[in-house]
């Protein structure tokens, strides 16, 4: 018994198949305290802060 198809997929359907593998695009949100793009429910990489309240205390340079 062999497990070859039985017909030939056309390259429109194979390709149809294959086209939802892309990748989408992070959504961002505007950090409340300083205004930069960040990823949501993640802690700022700019202020160190998360829903409002400082998480990590930032270093003054």
């Amino acid at each position: 018994m062999s497990i070859c198809p039985k017909n030939k997929t056309s390259k429109a359907r194979r390709d149809k198949r294959r086209a939802n593998w892309k990748m989408s695009v992070p959504s961002l949100a505007k950090c409340p305290t300083c205004g930069e793009l960040v990823m949501p429910h993640r802690v700022c990489k700019n202020c160190g802060s998360y829903n409002k309240r400082t998480i990590i205390a930032q270093e003054e340079a």
